[in-house]
């Protein structure tokens, strides 16, 4: 039996994402003939070459016969440096391929690449200073300068894809809003049988590909988030088309949060079978069942169709595979020299999600402290937690060192257990594996100067962590378990040890205030201010479905509206009748942030992020710098982890 395993467009085009890796180790480590592929790089690279972009051209020139102020100002920009694009569209990619490092001396001079409308915010951050020899990186830094140019290039490219062509489109994820909290399928079904743009069926033509060259028996689609579903689902439509015997498997993290509850059965014209949490057992038991026909099928998990009705089917008997027994990524079959690192922020810490191939690898399943109000606790991805002990750590990360030949790692944790990256620390140190790594953390108080310091010696360069409203009462009612001046001394603590850190922030939290959101914008610039963080950036609270705050809404004082759904189901929309809306501020946080990961404005008043009077911060002004001052050691213990 043949299976196959994809993620369909889009994701990252800097490094693969892990969920086929994982399954195709676990399914090879059980004896199956497996595959892995990645058109979401795939289509990029189709579109961005010299036969993409003339194609793309043609359709432009048939849809924009005379341009005028009513073209999208990048079909614009486009059209009018058409030969320019096609001659230097190859050599900018092998160079954001790490293949063609020199280049970077002939993208600097500014004659060498069409600069569009994204070129335009190196003169909002005055990006070569005032006497033009400025350089955003120093003196030295001649290769992040021009990966910097050619990502603001290529953005370029998708913006005028995006504009031109196919407006469901771009570089991290296709056709999202189909998906993402979609009550009805109708759209997403639309949208597939309509007439397919220049995207749709370049990614037709991969599909296709995969038909002839692998023949499939099983395809097996993960959709880590909404803007995947569309591409799985054209690729497995294209798949019904032209290889009718093969089955379809349809999983991953938006199945899980958003399909629970499904009740639409023309989604089964595109798939055959839907799971739910954790792949490996679900698609091991659907793999039994169709090779051994002969005995009664059993199911975890798992959605299917029966009599023009959507069932699931639940087996008692069956269990998930043990985290520690999963097995190893591999990252085999993938084109991993194909990969395109881009530099589109200067921050060095925020550029990391873009920026370098990471083998991704996880050090525990779920979330050891699991409480967080805003969060999914109540699936399993986040419940149920179970750890692995710090050399069957290391044991993969050199296995994936020596099968892919690069050092740098992304622990992709809910939230990695301070015990256990002590314990991870000290195992790379005693095996001398120079390795690069980083993490998301919460900020525990555990993290103390040693502890960092440990971390730091055994390759740590980055952590993110969840700062989220950065107040107080706020943080005890979501049940963070930190505190504002806990976060300062922690983050304090990474800085001091040379660690970069991101804190993920949130506004619009049940009954936060423009007050409190203001204060919290001041707290965050103090801690940028004190060299705290580096890195940082807003998101609106939303309620969702499987959170606590979902599930029990009266708890934090919202009511959430009525609404029905016969296809996904993960956002709530609700009234809450003691907060205040936040939407008039969220362009001038977001606007701050962008500023001082950049350096700039963080000794400023923050009243000139926004357009209109706010009201004066409630905060001391030395509240952070005090914090800091008043930090205490704190000792962990790591022997029994070893």
């Amino acid at each position: 039996m043949r299976i196959l395993l994809v993620t369909p467009p889009m994701t990252q085009v800097n490094t693969p994402y892990p969920a086929t890796a994982y399954l195709t180790g676990f399914l090879r480590s059980r004896g199956y003939e497996t595959y892995q592929a990645d058109p979401a790089l795939e289509l990029v690279l189709k579109l961005l070459s010299p036969a993409g972009l003339s194609e793309i051209s043609q359709e432009l020139k048939r849809k924009f016969p005379t341009p005028n102020l009513q073209t999208p100002k990048s079909v614009r920009h486009f059209l009018k440096f058409e030969e320019d694009y096609l001659t230097t569209i190859e050599s900018v990619i092998r160079f954001l391929q790490n293949q063609d490092p020199t280049l970077a001396y002939r993208i600097v001079t500014h004659n060498y690449l069409p600069e569009g409308p994204r070129f335009k915010s190196l003169e909002e951050l005055n990006f070569f200073g005032d006497d033009g020899l400025q350089w955003a990186f120093g003196s030295l830094g001649l290769q992040d300068r021009a990966k910097h140019l050619a990502s603001l290039y290529i953005d370029d490219l998708a913006d005028m894809i995006r504009d031109g062509i196919d407006s469901r489109f771009e570089f991290s994820r296709y056709g999202e809003k189909l998906a993402a909290s979609a009550a009805s399928f109708e759209p997403m079904e639309e949208a597939l049988r309509a007439k397919p743009t220049l995207v749709d069926r370049s990614l037709d033509e991969l599909a296709e590909k995969y038909i002839s060259h692998w023949a499939p028996d099983v395809l097996a689609l993960t959709v880590p988030f909404p803007g995947n579903l569309y591409g799985a689902l054209r690729i497995g439509k294209k798949f019904k088309e032209l290889s009718p015997t093969t089955k379809i498997i349809l999983g991953g993290g938006y199945v899980n949060t958003e399909l629970r509850q499904l009740s639409e059965v023309k989604i089964f014209d595109y798939v055959d079978f839907i799971t739910l949490d954790d792949g490996e057992r679900p698609i091991l038991t659907l793999l039994e069942n169709l090779s051994q026909s002969h005995t009664l099928p059993k199911y975890l998990r798992t959605f299917l169709k029966e009599k023009d009705k959507v069932v699931f089917k639940n087996d008692p008997s069956l269990h998930d595979i043990p985290f520690i027994e999963a097995g190893i990524p591999t990252y085999d079959g993938l084109p991993l020299d194909r990969y395109l690192s881009l530099c589109e922020l200067l921050n060095p810490m925020h550029r990391l999600w873009s920026d370098g191939r990471w083998n991704k690898l996880t050090l525990a399943h779920g979330c050891y402290w699991k409480k967080c109000s805003f969060c999914d606790t109540s699936l399993d991805y986040i419940g149920r937690y179970e750890p692995a002990g710090a050399k069957l750590l290391v044991d993969r990360i050199e296995q994936l060192v020596r099968e892919t030949g690069q050092t740098g790692f992304h622990f992709v944790d809910e939230a990695a257990p301070p015990k256990t990256l002590a314990a991870l620390a000290q195992e790379l140190i005693r095996r001398k594996l120079n390795i690069s790594w980083w993490t998301n953390i919460r900020f525990e108080k555990t993290f103390n100067l040693e502890l960092t310091q440990l971390m730091a010696q055994s390759g740590c360069i980055a952590v993110s962590g969840g700062l989220e409203v950065a107040s107080n009462r706020l943080l005890a009612l979501m049940k963070k378990g930190v505190t504002v001046e806990q976060v300062a001394q922690v983050t304090h603590h990474f800085s001091q040890s040379g660690i970069m850190v991101h804190a993920y922030l949130m506004y619009g939290f049940p009954s936060q205030t423009l007050q409190e959101t203001i204060d919290s914008l001041e707290r965050v610039r103090q801690l940028f201010q004190q060299g705290c963080i580096q890195s940082a950036f807003w998101h609106r609270f939303s309620a969702t479905v499987h959170s606590p705050v979902g599930k029990n809404p009266e708890d934090y004082g919202i009511i959430l509206t009525s609404q029905s759904s016969n296809f996904a189901n993960n956002d709530l929309s609700f009234k809450d009748p003691q907060g205040e809306d936040p939407s008039s501020l969220a362009p001038g946080l977001k606007k701050a942030v962008y500023n001082y990961m950049h350096g700039l404005g963080v000794d400023e008043d923050i009243k000139q992020w926004f357009e209109f009077k706010i009201p004066k911060p409630k905060v001391a002004s030395t509240l952070i710098q005090q914090a800091i001052h008043a930090s205490k050691p704190t000792k962990i213990q790591t022997q029994s982890l070893c």
